[in-house]
């Protein structure tokens, strides 16, 4: 009898099971294990987004602001300013070192593009950033930083012609209505000279020459951005940390090469001496503030780099445009810079395409979590039938 009770009470416990285990039950946790997957890919996702964001911000902000303190102290040299703008590659140097071995690990087998073929790669985003950079010194000699930032904004509507033939980029309301504002931005500032700043004593001539230096390295450098993106996505195919080493170490490599030719053939190398005697905070402050510089721009480039990976070029390009409100205001309290109502209107358009461009991606985001949750759903559905 006791036999038979046992085996009634294991019936019984079996019979349980099989009905607690029903495919109702199967499929919810199915669903809870994939939904919790995406969850946490996308709050990862965000985070470097985030850390990315501010890379760029800081980078920019600090590398702009300490460019202009460097001529507004005694330094001259165009070519100098430009060459510490990619000089600061040798810091990234050992992450790379740390970072070789990681590739044989990965699961994907892609096929590596050929020496010649990343060399080009490298040659041509690497000259045109030497470009960028010299005309971007240009454009901080003679423009005050509030200007020169405003008229930097131009890029964002450059990259998006650039994306939108490059890379795909789909343009709808929101994204347009931001171009039109920060194109708007800019061209308000055509209407003013900036000689009642206090910060400037350039001539017309000499601020119409830093507008147009300014308006094509924001040309020049959404196109970097642009191609950068073309590059990794269709030929390197490999979205890791070394590949984003790799571009920022290479492409610095080949434009620091360039200005420091052109700093030896124009011969400003002779005064450089001479411009650090006569810089108005001192020998250690002149050097500090050329390495800083220089450093500060990688942090730029990496936050940069990071959210062509993570996101695209476009993003990434209007990211550095937060950095608006940012450097107009720190320079009229640093530079003692005057903000006419003109800039401050040009400000204020520029924050308004900004966020229209940012609500536009919160957008995209819903729709792509909705879409996401459809396909979880109907995964489901086909389990439990």
């Amino acid at each position: 009898m006791e036999d038979a009770a046992q085996e009634k009470q294991t019936h019984v416990t079996i019979q349980g099971a099989q009905q607690s285990i029903s495919p109702d039950s199967v499929g919810e946790a199915i669903g809870n294990q994939q939904s919790s997957v995406p969850l946490l890919h996308r709050n990862k996702r965000w985070l470097l987004m985030a850390l990315f964001s501010v890379l760029v911000l800081f980078g920019q902000s600090a590398a702009t602001l300490l460019g202009r303190l460097y001529y507004e102290k005694g330094g001259n040299s165009k070519w100098l300013s430009a060459f510490i703008q990619g000089a600061g590659f040798p810091i990234l140097l050992p992450f790379l070192y740390n970072t070789k071995d990681r590739k044989n690990n990965s699961s994907e087998q892609t096929k590596t593009p050929s020496p010649l073929v990343l060399g080009s790669i490298y040659m041509v985003l690497g000259t045109l950033l030497a470009a960028v950079g010299m005309l971007f010194s240009v454009g901080l000699l003679y423009l005050p930083v509030s200007t020169f930032s405003l008229i930097s904004a131009t890029q964002l509507g450059f990259n998006a012609l650039f994306s939108f033939f490059l890379n795909s980029q789909k343009f709808t309301p929101l994204i347009v209505n931001s171009l039109v504002l920060l194109t708007t931005s800019s061209a308000l500032l055509v209407l003013q000279n900036d000689d009642s700043s206090g910060s400037s004593k350039s001539s017309k001539g000499k601020y119409a020459i830093g507008f147009i230096c300014t308006l094509l390295a924001a040309a020049l450098f959404s196109s970097i951005l642009s191609l950068s993106q073309l590059a990794i996505n269709k030929i390197l195919k490999r979205q890791t940390v070394k590949e984003l080493l790799d571009f920022l170490i290479y492409q610095s490599l080949v434009a620091s090469c360039i200005l420091l030719v052109g700093l030896f053939a124009s011969g400003e190398w002779r005064t450089l001496s001479a411009e650090m005697n006569k810089f108005e905070l001192g020998k250690a402050s002149y050097t500090m503030t050329l390495l800083w510089i220089a450093v500060c721009w990688q942090i730029f480039s990496i936050g940069m780099v990071g959210l062509i990976l993570k996101v695209s070029s476009l993003f990434a390009n209007v990211i550095s445009t937060l950095g608006l409100p940012i450097v107009p205001i720190l320079a009229v309290f640093i530079f003692k810079e005057k903000m006419s109502g003109v800039k401050a209107v040009a400000m204020l358009l520029a924050i308004w395409g900004f966020m229209s461009y940012i609500y536009q991606h919160y957008l995209d985001d819903l729709v792509s979590k909705s879409g996401k949750k459809d396909v979880d759903s109907k995964e489901i559905s086909l389990i439990q039938n």
